[in-house]
């Protein structure tokens, strides 16, 4: 039975609303929303949302609220993920957005997060019977998912998101040669779990769940001339040595530069030169030559359970 559901997705840079009515094999877009509310934005790493970002949340949930009661939703579902799983004060935030919108979010753990990625990348039917790695690039974690059409060999969720790395590592631009060596390091420490789980595994793919993979898909396509429409594309199949030499450009960059790139969204200006050298680190240590884009994520993952 079709039915109208909305979903938020409280990143640690973004918030997102989707609205949607229909089944899961086939549902309309009803409302798509993102906000840019980088609730971690100095105090990622320290473990405290900040009164500015504090409140910039609160009026992006009450503009969500907003959206919610004018498209006569039946269910609603808000899941929050690093920031809110991190911060000391995380539960004033929930409790606060309680009392001014009514809304009840739940935190989710890093375990449930990457399976909620799978089943998102899962419905857009990119994955097949040989494994691949799935990749979901956040403010505040990376989540990480072995696994085929099937089912899921291993997931887990590692605390080194974009905003946590570009805290520690990103404070001069363009980033020096040294402070990439020192995240290359810092990633080869954080990131044995990994190895140690695909170990014995043939990889086919490194899939890349939305955030910024959409990025390097649409700078590629624009300087080739080419129109890129994310509402249209639910995968996209990146050549190898292109991926490469965006993500090196966007390494050897300044801010002024992406920031006047109309293919990189403002919250991702100064993330994604953290992000291009996770991207890179993972494609070399592991020696993945095939990467894909699945614009499906956690959003879409919680909704295969809600419209199931």
């Amino acid at each position: 039975m079709s039915k109208r559901v909305a979903v938020m997705d409280l990143g640690t840079n973004t918030f997102h609303l989707l609205i949607v009515e229909g089944t899961i094999d086939n549902y309309q877009e009803i409302a798509h929303d993102q906000e840019p509310v980088k609730l971690g934005e100095g105090g990622i790493n320290k473990g405290y949302i900040l009164p500015e970002a504090f409140a910039r949340g609160i009026k992006t949930m009450q503009h969500f609220q907003e959206q919610i009661s004018a498209n006569a939703v039946q269910q609603v579902r808000a899941m929050a993920t690093s920031a809110l799983r991190s911060a000391s004060n995380g539960t004033d935030f929930i409790n606060e957005v309680k009392t001014q919108t009514g809304i009840s979010i739940e935190i989710i753990n890093g375990d449930q997060e990457a399976a909620f990625i799978y089943e998102g990348v899962k419905i857009s039917g990119c994955l097949s019977a040989k494994n691949s790695l799935i990749m979901d690039i956040g403010g505040g974690s990376v989540e990480f998912i072995l696994g085929n059409a099937d089912h899921i060999i291993w997931k887990q969720s590692f605390e080194i998101g974009a905003a946590r790395l570009m805290d520690l590592f990103h404070r001069t631009d363009p980033i020096p040669p040294a402070s990439i060596e020192a995240l290359d390091v810092y990633l080869q420490d954080n990131l044995t779990d990994l190895f140690a789980a695909v170990e014995g595994h043939e990889l086919d793919t490194l899939i890349g769940s939305s955030g910024v993979f959409e990025s390097f898909a649409a700078l590629i396509e624009t300087e080739k001339g080419h129109s890129f429409d994310l509402k249209t594309t639910k995968t996209y199949s990146f050549d190898y040595e292109e991926l490469l030499i965006e993500t090196n450009k966007i390494v050897q960059s300044t801010h002024l530069q992406r920031a006047g790139n109309t293919d990189i969204i403002p919250v991702r200006v100064d993330m994604i030169v953290v992000a291009s050298l996770i991207t890179r680190f993972i494609i070399h240590k592991l020696g993945i030559q095939k990467v894909m884009l699945c614009t499906n994520s956690l959003k879409e993952g919680i909704l295969a359970g809600m419209l199931d």
